[in-house]
């Protein structure tokens, strides 16, 4: 095995971030967790962030879950997403939680969705469930940003979503709203209620929502970054 080590602290430079990121690249989850002294749990039920928590031990992370990007010095956020044997995303992409209210003045270049956004770093990973969890191996990285049309689509589809908010008709939106960003509750459970504003103006509680990319849009980024055959 190759002296390969968790970065000890936050990368310096997005080059050095990259470089780290790119040495992980074939290997399984499960040599990463036993080379930083973890153990692979034997599937994600119970343990849904494990992935990205061992990515971020390998890669330096900072943030944490606090609102601002996982490597906040260089303003980059840290993005796994599982793909399947072609790398087309098996899943959404969670941005971040939406703000049901206070939404004030809120402008799409001052969002949180766009801040987290800015600059990803994507790190494909195997997962197909038919794979081990610690079997699985990690894919070539991706250093992104919005170019100008990715940041029109996700411009449009926050708009519309945040109308909607505003306009006190949070609790008709679904999943189908939104070309390339949905939104959608985000909750452990179905008693974790939040304030948002009814249809007459009134407050009320419903479930907190999150931003999410549709896999549209995450596949197409990938496919024109990696040249994934286009099936």
């Amino acid at each position: 095995m190759s002296e390969l080590h968790p970065l000890l602290s936050p990368p310096e430079s997005e080059a050095q971030l990259l470089s780290q990121a790119q040495l992980l690249s074939g290997y399984a989850l499960g040599e990463l967790a036993a080379m930083a002294g973890l153990v692979a749990p034997k599937d994600l039920k119970r343990d849904k962030g494990w992935i990205g928590v061992l990515l971020e031990i390998w890669l330096g992370a900072s943030a944490g879950s606090k609102p601002e990007q996982d490597f906040a010095a260089l303003g980059v956020e840290l993005k796994t997403i599982p793909v399947d044997s072609l790398g087309r995303p098996l899943e959404t992409t969670f941005v971040c939680v939406a703000p049901l209210t206070g939404n004030t003045g809120v402008t799409w270049e001052t969002s949180h969705v766009r801040h987290k956004l800015k600059r990803v770093l994507w790190i494909p990973v195997e997962g197909e469930r038919s794979i081990p969890l610690a079997e699985r191996r990690v894919g070539s990285p991706l250093l992104w940003s919005p170019n100008e049309e990715e940041d029109r689509q996700l411009r449009l589809d926050w708009e519309e979503l945040m109308d909607m908010i505003v306009l006190g008709h949070v609790e008709r939106i679904t999943a189908r709203h939104g070309e390339v960003l949905q939104l959608r509750p985000k909750a452990a459970n179905a008693r974790t209620l939040t304030e948002a504003i009814g249809a007459h103006g009134e407050p009320i509680l419903t479930l907190p929502r999150g931003f999410y990319l549709k896999k549209n849009f995450t596949r197409a980024l990938l496919e024109r970054h990696f040249l994934f055959q286009a099936q």
